[in-house]
């Protein structure tokens, strides 16, 4: 009995652990949530969202999953196609998320080419062309307030 506590403990404290160690793996996943992943899946990595969304767009039917400080989208409704987040708490592997100046970045993320207003800049590693896998850092007055793992679409 006592080592049947002990192993739902320590399996406890791993869930735990890799919840906070969660990095932004360029081009493939935000939080433990991989491009590709089922709806099931991801419900096994972030639990139940607090708000799921049906609707449609130019490209068909989708669906939302919406966490505290996760946004995760199934384009026709079958696999990940995007994940974003506004945690500090998830950073690339060299430190750069939400809450990164422009500077950071481009110090921090290689490859990353950069666009838009400085108001509203737009940070991104891949080439935005359909079908391929992007990382986008979004900006608002100079600091990155979003970071989205997704394909591009169109």
């Amino acid at each position: 009995m006592r080592s049947l506590a002990a192993v739902a403990v320590t399996a406890g404290a791993l869930a735990l652990t890799g919840a906070a160690g969660s990095t932004v793996v360029i081009g493939r996943s935000i939080g433990g949530v991989r491009l590709g992943m089922s709806q099931a899946a991801v419900r096994a990595t972030l639990g139940r969202p607090i708000r799921i969304l049906h609707a449609s767009n130019e490209f068909g039917t989708y669906t939302e999953f919406r966490y505290r400080g996760y946004t995760v989208d199934f384009q026709s409704d079958t696999a990940v196609t995007s994940v974003s987040t506004t945690l500090k708490r998830e950073r690339t592997p060299s430190g750069a998320g939400v809450g990164s100046t422009l500077g950071q970045v481009r110090a921090k993320v290689p490859g990353v080419a950069c666009e838009g207003p400085a108001a509203f800049r737009h940070c991104h590693v891949g080439k935005l062309l359909p079908g391929r896998k992007v990382t986008d850092f979004a900006f608002h007055e100079g600091v990155v307030q979003r970071v989205t793992v997704g394909v591009v679409l169109d």
